[in-house]
């Protein structure tokens, strides 16, 4: 069985996989925010940011949480 500090660190890896995962959906879904500004769908632009910012605020608690995990 691995001891805790092993499992932080396989945790704390996959979580960081996970935050790799966010940027990469966050700058799709800017580019498309982008695309859809231009083509005049404002209002769904407008959904798009929300969710670009929800991402953000997660990937700050995920951010926390692999720097917690990384210190034990």
């Amino acid at each position: 069985m691995p001891n805790n500090s092993d499992s932080n660190i396989a945790t704390a890896d996959a979580l960081t996989l996970l935050l790799h995962n966010q940027h990469a959906l966050g700058a799709a879904i800017e580019e498309v925010t982008k695309w859809l500004s231009e083509s005049g769908v404002e209002i769904v632009a407008e959904n798009a940011i929300v969710a670009m910012e929800t991402l953000d605020t997660n990937a700050k608690a995920i951010t926390d949480a692999i720097t917690r995990l990384r210190q034990l």
